[in-house]
């Protein structure tokens, strides 16, 4: 029994699986907690892209989450640090943070250079920052966003900012994609494919690409 329950512990799916569904898998081996308690691993720590520049935020930083609750054989699943965020933590309340460096993953450092940004649902965290920064050095460099979603009419993130400066020039280009407006599914890649003759011009141009999402799906399909 011993050696299924480790060969089960050391398993790929186990991700899958909490401690409670475990414990009533097992309910009949009269595990030893000690034993469980050994094989536990720590809470992993939960990474958020800050969506605010310094030059603009000196005292903030903003994060942009999304709420996480879905039904898993028949039991609700929320998020740890998303559903903390948006039920439990309360203005003035103190939390436990650390900052993880990124690496090479900044504007550019011409501010001339053109910059695209591939940023669905709540990947746009970083570009916000990343326009922000480019707004207040005044860089010159072009700057194009494809963001999407679900629907526009409440997934649209920072759609008044976006629209702000587009309008203004800006945000050169604003490319937008959601999948849940029409009758055919529409992502961030399709609109990729319709201005490609323009997208490869830009990066002929010297232009820094980036994306920031979903990396099983949303990033391979963008590749």
């Amino acid at each position: 029994l011993v050696d299924n329950l480790n060969v089960f512990l050391e398993s790929d799916d186990l991700d899958q699986w909490d401690v409670l569904e475990f414990l009533e898998s097992f309910s009949n081996l009269h595990l030893p907690i000690q034993m469980l308690v050994d094989h536990l691993t720590p809470l992993r720590p939960r990474l958020y892209s800050i969506a605010s520049s310094q030059a603009k935020y000196p005292t903030q930083v903003h994060l942009t989450v999304g709420r996480v609750e879905n039904e898993v054989r028949g039991r609700s699943r929320k998020g740890v640090a998303s559903t903390m965020f948006a039920d439990r933590v309360t203005t003035g309340s103190k939390l436990q943070v650390f900052v993880q460096p990124t690496h090479g993953f900044t504007i550019p450092k011409d501010p001339q250079a053109p910059m695209i940004m591939v940023g669905p649902g709540t990947g746009i965290a970083p570009f916000m920052a990343f326009l922000q920064q480019r707004d207040a050095d005044r860089a010159t460099g072009k700057n194009w966003l494809f963001f999407g979603d679900q629907k526009s009419d409440c997934d649209f993130l920072y759609r008044q900012q976006l629209e702000d400066w587009h309008a203004s020039g800006f945000l050169t280009r604003l490319d937008l994609a959601f999948s849940r407006d029409g009758t055919e599914k529409v992502y961030v890649q399709h609109r990729m494919k319709q201005k490609g003759g323009e997208l490869f011009a830009w990066l002929e141009q010297g232009g820094s690409f980036f994306v920031c999402g979903d990396a099983k799906r949303m990033a391979v399909d963008v590749d």
